[in-house]
């Protein structure tokens, strides 16, 4: 066991999702102590450490200067929340500094950078933990442990599904949608989480054909429409369609079809329809974020990635997504858009 004492963070970036981890941190409690809120904005890390010095009832201050953090003793990890186009410069630092990273999803702009920003917390000898939060749902834990338990059977069919809307207005946020700062639209930007956990129940995928394009419902840079066709490395067969172009926008869902039941998750919930007539149900419905409002979602399960990260540094073992396994939602997305473009079959590394 490690130290178990609270952990002090700090919040690095202050746009959209930082109120979800505000939220999240004043909930986990003890667990862990928000010591400030870091942005390149003033008045942005100000108006956040002033909310968030009324929601967790302790002062949090608002700084300007990174090496503040790095240099700041009294701080076991950073909370990343900012864009994907410059991580591995941000993180270098606090990394060689000794703190520990808690990475907002996606990792980099493209598998490259999320593995350079792998290499770089490895070789400092820090964990890094990434919020693919979908993981800490109730019906997301109990479907992970039908499939450990090995009743199901072998997995034949793969369904991913991630039918959302968003405004124009989104994509008029500058570098919104674009591959200078995201990296691309909604395979890496909103698809992303639904990915990772599909991958994380039905393992990985061996090739994909895909194709990738921009609706007339948008005025944006990269695709908000995907359809593609997977193959997986043991044997099941699937299919991806992302957008953020389907009107009003629905909660996405991932339908995995084994020899003995079909297991289906969407909103929160569980629906286990056995061969023999049986149905389960599990977890409890919520918002997704799929439609005009992105934050349309709850905290709770932020609170879940941070206290198992907590968790992890007291206990010296990995958090629940490490970057190593957080690789494979990139990988897959690499491909699809490599396929989209080429028209052919792309095959992932093994």
């Amino acid at each position: 066991m490690g130290d178990s004492r609270s952990k002090v963070a700090v919040l690095i970036g202050a746009g959209m999702v930082a109120r979800t981890h505000v939220a999240a941190v004043a909930a986990a409690g003890d667990a862990v102590r928000l010591k400030a809120i870091c942005s390149r904005s003033r008045d942005r890390a100000e108006a956040l450490a002033a909310e968030a010095t009324a929601a967790i009832d302790r002062p949090v201050s608002a700084l300007t200067d990174l090496n503040a953090v790095a240099t700041d003793p009294e701080v076991d990890f950073a909370v990343i929340l900012t864009p994907p186009d410059a991580r591995a410069d941000l993180i270098r630092p606090l990394a060689e500094a000794g703190k520990h990273i808690l990475l907002e999803k996606p990792m980099g702009r493209n598998a490259d950078e999320a593995r350079e920003v792998v290499r770089i917390c490895r070789a400092a000898g820090v964990t890094l933990g990434v919020v693919f939060q979908h993981r800490m749902r109730a019906a997301s834990l109990k479907a992970a442990e039908l499939v450990k338990g090995g009743a199901l059977g072998s997995l034949g069919l793969v369904e991913i599904s991630v039918p959302w809307w968003r405004e124009q207005a989104y994509y008029d946020e500058p570098g919104r949608g674009t591959y200078a700062r995201d990296g691309g639209g909604v395979l890496i930007s909103q698809a992303i989480h639904t990915i990772d956990l599909a991958l994380s129940l039905a393992g990985p995928v061996d090739s994909v054909r895909a194709m990738a394009t921009t609706t007339r419902f948008h005025d944006m840079e990269a695709e908000d429409f995907v359809v593609a066709g997977l193959r997986f490395a043991g044997g099941a067969v699937g299919s991806m369609v992302a957008s953020t172009a389907s009107f009003p926008g629905g909660a996405e869902s991932i339908t995995l079809h084994f020899d003995k039941a079909s297991l289906h998750l969407e909103s929160g919930q569980l629906l286990v329809r056995w061969r023999d007539g049986r149905e389960e149900r599990f977890g409890a419905t919520g918002g997704t974020g799929g439609g005009a409002d992105p934050m349309a979602f709850t905290h709770e399960w932020h609170q879940g990635i941070i206290e198992d990260f907590v968790d992890a540094l007291d206990e010296g073992r990995e958090p629940v997504v490490n970057g190593e396994a957080a690789l494979a939602a990139h990988d897959l997305i690499d491909a699809t858009i490599r396929s989209a473009r080429s028209g052919q079959a792309e095959e992932l590394a093994a």
